[in-house]
């Protein structure tokens, strides 16, 4: 038994700034595309990090669940759901997905639903905030148990060392009053490389698994810069045109990377000729986490 992603979700800033409800439509659009009712979903995992006015308490699932209209009644005879934050800057999806697997393994939960976004903590993008480099966006993978070959393996992480590659902060000495408002990031100067290193060890753990062909295994990884995924993959021998990303082009969408480039390589059809998905993440730590996942096979191929 394995565990793969039914479905999909992702939303985008528009009309809302706010991850609470960005990353609450695209949890209810995965649960749509996959025809999976809210009392379905036994617990759900927030891996976002930058949140609404720098939110502390409660915790951002709580207000999530409530958005994605997941186990709002409480009467006796109601499924139960539970709800948590899992934060390790870009990590966390995968991170999520390997507590993920450990939950449906009980048999505990039908369903695990993983949201993951980030916000500047204005929830606008106004003067001053054009150095925030994250991109506002909510995504979400909906998991479930599969007897199908198909599936996750097992996440392998790495941690590195030294101090953070990227830290990010509320400066309470300086920010008063505008605190809710604000964030500092601070990125090392060499923080590309060490990302990169950890990466490149992780990956090489979640491919001496299975020992995929090379050649029908794309690669999706975490964009803590433009050309992080197409460094990583000349580092593990992939095809350029085997990597596949999400749109850049209003930043990194940071903690949302992995779903939101999955979820455009399955509308592009791009993913079609490839078995495995290498999915890797790098962020902070510098720490790092990859897992492989085996696509379903065609329909009529062999499995």
């Amino acid at each position: 038994m394995g565990v793969r992603i039914k479905s999909t979700g992702i939303s985008r800033a528009g009309d809302t700034f706010s991850i609470v409800e960005l990353s609450g439509a695209a949890a209810r659009q995965s649960m749509e595309r996959a025809g999976v009712r809210p009392d379905q979903v036994g617990v759900l995992i927030n891996a976002g990090i930058f949140r609404d006015s720098n939110t502390v308490e409660p915790a951002v699932s709580a207000l999530i669940q409530k958005a994605a209209g997941i186990g709002l009644d409480y009467v006796k005879e109601d499924p139960r759901s539970f709800s948590f934050d899992l934060m390790n800057a870009g990590v966390g999806v995968l991170n999520a997905v390997q507590v993920a697997q450990s939950i449906l393994a009980t048999g505990s939960a039908e369903h695990v639903l993983i949201v993951s976004g980030d916000t500047h903590p204005s929830m606008t993008r106004g003067a001053g905030d054009d150095e925030f480099p994250y991109a506002t966006s909510g995504a979400a993978l909906l998991l479930e148990n599969t007897d199908e070959p198909e599936g996750f393996g097992r996440v392998h992480t790495v941690a590195g060392s030294g101090t953070p590659a990227i830290e990010s902060y509320v400066d309470l000495d300086t920010m008063g009053t505008r605190g809710r408002g604000l964030m500092t990031v601070i990125r090392e100067p060499d923080a590309e490389d060490r990302l990169l290193a950890v990466a490149a060890d992780a990956a090489r753990l979640a491919l001496s698994e299975a020992e995929p062909e090379q050649a029908t295994t794309a690669l999706i990884a975490s964009t803590p810069t433009g050309a992080f995924p197409e460094r990583l993959a000349a580092e593990l021998g992939i095809a350029p045109n085997a990597v596949f990303g999400p749109d850049l082009s209003q930043g990194d969408p940071h903690t949302a990377a992995l779903p939101l480039a999955y979820d455009a390589a399955l509308a592009d059809k791009a993913l079609d000729g490839f078995t495995h998905v290498l999915f890797v993440a790098a962020g902070a730590g510098p720490s790092a986490a990859a897992v492989l996942y085996r696509l379903p096979a065609p329909v009529g191929a062999a499995a």
